[in-house]
């Protein structure tokens, strides 16, 4: 009986990762807009997406969550071609989190001290779905999250390691720890 069942649960986690692997996060429709941006950082393509979305005025103002306290907006005008007036006037370095979890928890400061109640969520396609989730269950049901997923080509191990994070930290929450 316990092999029946510890086979069945090893059945069960093959399955949802098949699918975790399949249903990545998608791009926000070209034309969505919110109020703020919020970029995680971490993957490549997710500063640079933040800030054509920001340039294309699908948000008025921008939050690099989890910058490290030694880069500034000079750093980024140089990585970003030459963007340093948008820099100045829109965008915001975060330095304060250090994880998907706090990253979450800085956002909300940032978010309720201008008052914003809408944000475009932008990171890599296979962080999305526990960035979404930290950041549902942080913010809450009083604002709206949009999504926006940097596509990528994660290998199988960036897939694996993510797909357990996610399930340790839904159980986590569930327990309550």
């Amino acid at each position: 009986m316990t092999a029946r069942a510890a086979s069945l649960a090893v059945l069960l986690y093959a399955i949802l990762f098949a699918l975790f692997a399949v249903s990545l996060g998608n791009p926000a429709p070209a034309g969505a807009t919110t109020e703020a941006i919020v970029v995680l950082t971490g993957g490549n393509g997710r500063i640079e997406e933040g800030i054509a979305r920001l340039a294309a005025h699908r948000a008025t103002r921008m939050l690099i969550a989890g910058t490290d306290p030694a880069v500034t907006k000079a750093d980024l005008a140089v990585r970003l071609h030459g963007r340093r007036k948008l820099l100045d006037c829109c965008v915001d370095l975060g330095s304060e989190s250090v994880d998907t979890r706090s990253n979450a928890e800085e956002a909300k400061r940032w978010l309720d001290a201008r008052g914003y109640r809408s944000l475009t969520l932008v990171t890599s396609d296979w962080h999305m779905r526990r960035a979404l989730y930290e950041f549902q269950s942080h913010l809450g049901r009083h604002y709206e999250i949009r999504p926006d997923a940097v596509r990528t080509e994660p290998n199988l191990m960036t897939l694996f390691t993510e797909y357990n994070k996610y399930l340790l930290r839904r159980m986590a929450v569930w327990l309550d720890v």
